[in-house]
């Protein structure tokens, strides 16, 4: 793991932790030695990060300056840990992940009082466990595809059980509340398609670039909706 990825990741592993963290649970969540993990504390605290503690007590991350300082008022806070929940219930871990970490870092920059706050909120997102889809393709494999404009080949099974391998640009991913769908053009039919994407059996990402399309193709689908 690159140097900053890994100090990234301690930082990240700091802020969302319960204070104080012990080193072997710091190295744990790292992937290094206690030896590596102490020379991490040293360079981050060199970089300007305020770290209490000391080995065989635990650290505290007191203060973060990755971050700006910013402020929320109550129902602010309500609304961005409210999304946090939703997004916990649409089965896409690596997503859920990054929110988690996104929250932490945002966390970690609030006021005692307005932090306090966002640990103890009164909305919440909730749907039963049975509801979400089973997704059995790699999801980042599908984002990094819609980000990077670039095609991919998938083999898909539709509703009548036909199974056929085809090539398509995507260009959104829509997360519903009972499915996990992908808007794309679809190069076999060379017309617009939506795929749900726990009918995609396999995918593997393709040669083409079609970022010069994609404005275009999101025009004239938006056309077929209100034309």
């Amino acid at each position: 793991m690159a140097r900053t990825d890994r100090l990234m990741r301690l930082m990240d592993v700091l802020r969302r932790l319960p204070a104080p963290v012990t080193a072997t649970r710091l190295a744990e969540e790292t992937g290094v030695s206690p030896r590596q993990l102490y020379r991490d504390i040293a360079t981050l605290r060199a970089g300007g990060a305020l770290i209490d503690g000391a080995p065989g007590v635990g650290y505290t991350l007191t203060e973060d300056p990755a971050l700006p300082p910013q402020s929320f008022d109550r129902l602010e806070i309500e609304a961005l840990m409210l999304a946090m929940t939703a997004l916990e219930t649409i089965a896409d871990g690596d997503l859920t992940r990054a929110g988690r970490t996104a929250m932490a870092r945002i966390i970690a920059t609030l006021p005692d009082r307005q932090a306090r706050q966002a640990m103890h909120t009164a909305l919440h997102a909730w749907r039963p466990q049975k509801d979400r889809p089973e997704v059995r393709i790699d999801m980042e494999v599908v984002r990094n595809a819609c980000w990077d404009e670039h095609s991919l080949h998938i083999r898909y099974r539709d509703l009548s059980d036909q199974v056929t391998t085809r090539e398509i640009w995507p260009l959104a991913i829509s997360y519903a509340e009972h499915s996990l769908m992908l808007l794309a053009h679809c190069r076999l039919r060379m017309d617009f398609r939506v795929f749900n994407l726990t009918r995609i059996e396999s995918l593997e990402p393709g040669d083409t670039c079609f970022r010069p399309h994609r404005v275009s193709l999101i025009r004239d689908y938006q056309a077929t909706w209100t034309g």
